[in-house]
C-alpha cells in the first residue's frame, strides 16, 4: 500500500512521467477533453469528487511552477478562484480565456476530470523541479 497520500494510480502515474514544463489539467465535469489526451475520470456525482480537493491532492505530488486559468474563472467564480490561490500559494499565475485554456489542453499530459459543476473550475498546471 502506498505511503504517500495520493492514491489514484491513474494520477499518480502520469505525475511520475512528468518532467520539467510538461502540464497536467484538472477541470470541472464539462470541459471537453481533446481525443488525443489522456483523460483521468475520477467523477462520481455531482460535485464529488470537487474541484480543489482534486487540486490539493495533485499538488501535494507535483512540484508546479506556473498554473494557466481563464480570466472567466475569476470573473464569473471569483469564490472559487480564492480557494484556487489559497491552494498554490505564491505559483505563477497566466491568464488565458477559457478557449486558449481549452486548445492547451492538447498540450497536457492528461486531463483530470472531477465532478464539480461550478463554472470555469479549469486549471493547466505546469510542471516545476524540486532542486
Amino acid at each position: 500500500m502506498r505511503k504517500t497520500a495520493l492514491l489514484n494510480s491513474q494520477i499518480s502515474e502520469v505525475i511520475s512521467k512528468m518532467g520539467h514544463t510538461d502540464m497536467l489539467a484538472i477541470g470541472d465535469c464539462g470541459l471537453p477533453i481533446p481525443r488525443e489526451t489522456e483523460r483521468i475520470d475520477i467523477a462520481l456525482i455531482k460535485n464529488i469528487p470537487g474541484f480543489i480537493d482534486t487540486l490539493k491532492a495533485v499538488i501535494m505530488e507535483l512540484q508546479i511552477e506556473e498554473v494557466f486559468i481563464a480570466v472567466e474563472t475569476k470573473e464569473v467564480s471569483p469564490a472559487l478562484f480564492k480557494q484556487i490561490q489559497e491552494a498554490i500559494g505564491n505559483v505563477k499565475i497566466t491568464w488565458i480565456n477559457h478557449e486558449k485554456l481549452k486548445e492547451n489542453l492538447k498540450n497536457c499530459k492528461a486531463v483530470i476530470r472531477t465532478g464539480e459543476q461550478t463554472p470555469y473550475a479549469n486549471i493547466i498546471l505546469k510542471s516545476g523541479v524540486v532542486f
